[in-house]
């Protein structure tokens, strides 16, 4: 791949890494970068394998590459050794997106400090590892785009839910910290915060009116989601956007 920079014209289509794809947000990405003709490889930890290779087989099935990577993101040696095997084995990664989730819900008296921990290195410490790495191989290039999924939690906090919002306000900064450091580098650093509830099977488990809300658009599409992830990815460097907020036309925010 040219190391012109990311708005110059390249025939060349670099890698798309999801990190955190599963039925939902993250698989709508993989394919609608697929799709745009990047090599995609989406990763979650590796007891969700084969839902993984399920993923990844569908997009090669719709013509896409794609290869699923059974990868714990709060482990450094596992998304260095990660980074540098896409880059040996596959191409040089042009977009990162991080999109794991881990929203839980305590009262803060019964927050452990196990849960904090744990909620806090998934939702931000491993943000901030995929940042980092793919910070490592981008900047010499001079293009890249680093995209992370927020949530209502990352720019306020509510009753039950001290332990996810600190990790996505946690997250939400270090990605303005990323934006400011490496945009001058060429590298798309950006934060999208979803807020409302998104259709998929955590939706559909708990809800009997998902097909109603989905006519109604009252209720966010994974599909609609992934396009605004390649729109910020194809934006020309003269007018990048930093943050973007998604929501149905009825949330309360």
């Amino acid at each position: 791949m040219s190391d012109a920079p990311k708005d110059a014209p390249s025939d060349a289509k670099g890698v798309c890494v999801v990190i955190g794809a599963g039925d939902g947000v993250g698989g709508a990405i993989a394919r609608a970068f697929a799709a745009e003709g990047h090599p995609v490889v989406v990763t979650r930890r590796a007891r969700n394998l084969e839902q993984l290779e399920a993923l990844a087989a569908n997009i090669r099935a719709a013509g896409g590459r794609a290869e699923a990577r059974g990868v714990d993101a709060r482990e450094e040696a596992e998304m260095i050794a990660l980074v540098d095997d896409i880059e040996a084995k596959i191409g040089p990664i042009e977009i990162m997106v991080f999109n794991i989730g881990a929203n839980v819900r305590f009262s803060l008296t019964e927050t452990t400090s196990r849960v904090f921990t744990k909620v806090w290195e998934m939702a931000c410490f491993a943000g901030f590892l995929a940042a980092r790495e793919a910070a490592r191989v981008m900047t010499p290039r001079g293009r890249g785009s680093i995209l992370i999924t927020g949530a209502t939690a990352s720019v306020r906090g509510r009753e039950g839910f001290s332990a996810f919002a600190a990790a996505k306000a946690g997250l939400r900064v270090m990605a303005q910290s990323a934006a400011r450091e490496l945009g001058p580098k060429g590298i798309h650093v950006a934060h999208v915060v979803v807020d409302g509830a998104i259709d998929g099977v955590f939706t559909r488990s708990n809800r009997t009116d998902v097909e109603d809300l989905l006519a109604r658009n009252v209720i966010l599409k994974p599909e609609e989601i992934a396009a605004n992830y390649v729109w910020l990815h194809n934006q020309q460097r003269s007018a990048w956007t930093h943050e973007l907020d998604l929501r149905p036309w009825s949330e309360t925010w």
